[in-house]
């Protein structure tokens, strides 16, 4: 399946596609996709329903984040071997994380606002995993019975605020527009293989990033077993799994987005984003 929310920001309602691609309400339903929808039980009540059935949705509304009320969302840093190279450290032993906070949040297809005085904001694709039932402690060969899907996030980063100063990766992560999720949540059952899935991220339609997410050094199973050690992922949560080579730091001369761009990314099977970059407002 693929699900969605559509509507303005803030007011959202739930959606999902037809097998022609149509956009069906699914408030009917559900209330919303959050935690509580995407349990086991949830999907297995959306799955219940014939899409066809459903009100047809006319037009092209916005599209909000593909998951509300967002508990955590956490992201892995320096998970792609090609992607630690251009960052000129050595692959980690283990899982790097961070959280981002999730004021960040916004649709797939939200402008990104740029910080005040920003110089040094950066894109970063990366297929993100949403968790549809509790996870504590799990072992690595059941860990991806706990996804309820998988989705594109925008990882958008401030280097300067980021790495320079006091070097605060969340303070560098979570400025507001900084976390498109979206378009859809595509649920396990499309995705055989989290592992083999195509990734890119243009930049006024030049290529930056062309990966695939078979160069991840911890592979997603490994991400739920280990940030499970750690802390409680509940349904709803979201895990960025970290970003190919080809960020606009890595590059030489490196390259930041100025107002005015626009920045087109997907994941092959997950659909497309695309943001235009605008200055910064109150």
């Amino acid at each position: 399946m693929k699900l969605l929310r559509y509507g303005p920001a803030g007011r959202e309602r739930p959606g999902i596609l037809d097998p022609e691609g149509n956009l069906r309400d699914l408030s009917g339903v559900v209330q919303d996709l959050d935690g509580r929808t995407l349990s086991p039980e949830g999907l297995t009540r959306i799955r219940g329903v014939d899409p066809k059935s459903l009100p047809r949705v006319e037009g092209e509304p916005r599209l909000g984040p593909c998951v509300g009320s967002v508990g955590k969302l956490l992201c892995v840093g320096l998970n792609y071997a090609k992607h630690a190279a251009e960052s000129g450290v050595e692959p980690p032993r283990e899982p790097v994380l961070f959280a981002k906070a999730t004021s960040a949040i916004v649709g797939p297809n939200d402008d990104i606002m740029l910080p005040e005085n920003s110089q040094k904001t950066d894109w970063e694709v990366e297929l993100g995993v949403v968790i549809g039932k509790r996870a504590r402690h799990v072992p690595e060969d059941s860990a991806l019975e706990h996804v309820a899907g998988y989705c594109v996030v925008n990882d958008v980063s401030e280097r300067a605020a980021q790495l320079e100063g006091t070097g605060q990766w969340v303070k560098g992560k979570s400025f507001d527009t900084f976390g498109p999720l979206g378009p859809w949540l595509v649920t396990p059952d499309e995705v055989p293989d989290p592992q083999d899935l195509q990734v890119f991220c243009e930049v006024e339609g030049t290529r930056y990033q062309d990966s695939n997410t078979a160069d991840m050094i911890f592979p997603v199973a490994h991400l739920i077993h280990y940030i499970s050690r750690h802390m409680t992922l509940m349904p709803g949560d979201v895990i960025a799994t970290g970003t190919p080579q080809g960020v606009g730091m890595g590059l030489k001369p490196q390259r930041f987005l100025k107002a005015g761009e626009t920045v087109r990314l997907g994941i092959a099977g997950l659909g497309e984003q695309q943001q235009k970059v605008v200055p910064f407002k109150l």
